[in-house]
């Protein structure tokens, strides 16, 4: 996403964290949780026609296990088969060697009772390893060995139902990287690092670069670095022999998913751009997973749509990517729901809120996903052109 279009999701974003990290933390401090009593005998299976539906989920920040089930349950009744989970290092490793995976614990187990597929993303620094610095996304150079034992370690222990594990969050912004600058050779190094600790743990284990956030930031910006040249640096570095498949975000902002892709705009279709120059490198027979995408519809806010533009495009792109995207392994939508509405802007891309109320979007992708025939649409139709 667009730095300048996402300060305020990056914002919202950097607030859940810091409440997350706080609650987490006094939380799994204050009890160890017995196995759950609220695991299915038999695990489900996802229902749908589809299968590159996904939905990019915020459960790290849920301490409630009920609110956990109730999410992944709402996954799959709507029909997607995958889920992108964080899983924060922070939360794992609050001291150094000493990981306390009951959180990641119950999620996992949660997710592959109700049958979905777990793509991993790793990231955020505990207070130990980040030098003093304010923000959990600061991570020294020092810290790299650290963050690639916890990679190793999470590969390890969930080798039996974790397959795809993405290496840190739109690292071509600064943002992500405590507001430093971008700089492509440490995520490289940074990237084989955790390469070589997962491949270690679970051979079979695929590692996701990424994932790339669309910006149309100019050279020598301090915001962060178009996602075309950080790319193409990566190759240029010898990156290819450290992933596996690509993670990309891929918005679609104002327009409708059919729209032309160029690098002079930001669209859904932006994402073929970077398809094309893994095929330029020889990398074509690696995947893209498009780990977050969507449109918002925010009655307050000058970058959504209509909700039911935002309902249509929906549909439209996940059609659009089944008939065109044959190296999209999955297409995740942003976002299931966060844990507390946000009252802002956000809450435009969710598809249920807090209290787990549908929206419109959620009912029609069902639909969509599981193939059901509906006498009315949960949208007014578009106005017609003028004659």
């Amino acid at each position: 996403m667009s730095f300048r279009s996402s300060a305020m999701l990056q914002t919202v974003r950097a607030w859940l964290r810091l409440l997350g990290l706080v609650l987490v933390m006094l939380a799994l401090a204050a009890i160890k949780p017995p196995k759950s009593s609220l695991l299915p005998a038999q695990p489900h299976t996802v229902e749908t026609g589809n299968e590159q539906i996904c939905v990019h989920t915020l459960l790290e920040n849920e301490v409630e296990e009920s609110k956990i089930l109730r999410s992944l349950q709402l996954v799959r009744e709507l029909g997607a088969a995958s889920i992108v989970q964080f899983f924060p290092w922070a939360y794992v490793e609050a001291k150094p060697g000493q990981y306390n995976w009951d959180g990641v614990e119950r999620i996992v187990q949660h997710a592959r009772a109700q049958g979905l597929r777990i793509i991993a993303r790793l990231g955020l620094v505990p207070p130990w390893a980040n030098e003093g610095e304010a923000t959990l996304n600061t991570l020294p150079d020092s810290a790299f060995g650290a963050f690639a034992a916890y990679a190793g370690a999470f590969a390890g222990r969930y080798a039996a139902v974790v397959e795809h594990i993405i290496i840190w969050n739109e690292p071509n912004l600064s943002f992500e990287w405590g507001y430093a600058p971008v700089d492509v050779s440490r995520y490289a190094r940074l990237l084989e690092a955790s390469h070589a600790a997962i491949k270690a743990a679970n051979p079979q284990a695929q590692v996701l670069a990424g994932a790339l956030a669309p910006t149309l930031e100019p050279a020598a910006s301090a915001s962060g670095m178009n996602e075309r040249d950080f790319l193409l640096a990566l190759y240029a570095l010898g990156a290819a022999a450290h992933f596996d498949a690509l993670a990309v975000h891929s918005y679609g902002f104002l327009v409708p998913p059919e729209a032309a892709p160029g690098w002079d705009r930001l669209n859904f279709r932006r994402a073929e751009l970077l398809r094309d120059i893994m095929s330029a490198q020889g990398d074509e027979d690696k995947t893209v997973f498009i780990t977050e995408f969507g449109w918002n519809d925010h009655s307050r806010w000058r970058g959504a749509v209509r909700p039911s533009q935002r309902s249509a495009y929906t549909i439209r792109a996940f059609q659009y990517a089944a008939q065109h995207w044959d190296w999209v392994e999955s297409l995740c939508l942003w976002a299931l729901r966060f844990p507390a509405d946000t009252l802002n802007s956000p809450d435009g891309y969710t598809l249920y809120n807090a209290a787990f109320t549908p929206k419109a979007i959620a009912l029609e992708l069902q639909a969509y996903a599981r193939g059901w025939e509906r006498a009315e649409r949960h949208w007014l139709p578009p106005p017609r052109a003028s004659a």
